[in-house]
């Protein structure tokens, strides 16, 4: 189409589209009906009686009168609520050793002495554990003949860091310089909660094991030894599930 007709067909008178009388009276018969409606709900309203306010939109609640601190006032009493029994002496809640054990210590572990002692690279390991916010760590270490037993309870700032150190250590336990095998999952837990490994070779005449689980913001770390070359799951799993309970 040239420009004289496309200025011609716009030109063009356009029809008008009108609006029949049946759509006129079904938008009137909307309007009316939805006026109506809500006019008798307003009216059966106003006969009602008010509902009350749920119990906490209510504009004045009933909440015991603070009290000033005195002599008497600890972090525990002032977050009575929100307390839990790992925030207090966390060394009371490891695992005692049995009667006739000869106790090596029992208390809080620096973390220079405790990744000096338990890792290969402790230069490496001390900063990683203080990035995921590691705050103490309680330990207790006994010797009953030819088994040796220690207890570790590590505690984090939060979840988070204890999920890290957990799962970055339970990675490399089925690898064959350490336990080389997967290991078994402690009952009434995730398998990445909580795990128990004995391991599959005996090394210079002793056999180990160590179980893995973390509890909210602690985890707790035991490795056994038998001299004797005859650790089983079964000795550690008694020992994971007694120190779980204390926690």
């Amino acid at each position: 189409m040239d420009v004289d007709a496309a200025d011609a067909a716009a030109a063009l008178p356009r029809r008008a589209r009108r609006r029949g009388r049946t759509t006129l009276l079904i938008a009137a018969a909307l309007a009316l009906g939805a006026l109506a409606g809500t006019a008798t709900g307003y009216a059966i309203q106003y006969h009602r009686e008010p509902t009350a306010l749920p119990p906490l939109a209510q504009p004045h609640l009933v909440s015991p009168k603070a009290l000033a601190p005195d002599d008497s006032t600890t972090n525990k009493s002032i977050n009575a609520n929100r307390h839990h029994k790992t925030d207090d002496d966390l060394a009371e809640l490891l695992l005692t050793a049995p009667d006739g054990a000869k106790v090596d210590g029992r208390g809080y572990e620096s973390l220079d002495i405790f990744t000096a002692d338990f890792f290969e690279e402790p230069d490496v390991v001390l900063p990683d554990l203080v990035d995921t916010g590691i705050r103490r760590v309680a330990s207790t270490v006994w010797i009953q003949g030819d088994v040796g037993v220690e207890v570790r309870l590590l505690q984090f700032n939060n979840r988070s860091g204890a999920d890290d150190y957990q799962a970055s250590q339970a990675a490399y336990m089925p690898e064959p310089k350490y336990a080389g095998n997967r290991g078994v999952a402690i009952p009434g837990l995730a398998a990445d909660l909580g795990h128990v490994w004995v391991d599959s070779e005996v090394r210079s005449g002793v056999r180990g094991g160590r179980a893995l689980a973390r509890r909210g913001d602690i985890v707790m770390d035991i490795n056994y030894y038998d001299a004797r070359g005859k650790a089983s799951e079964s000795d550690v799993m008694e020992l994971a599930k007694r120190q779980l309970e204390r926690l």
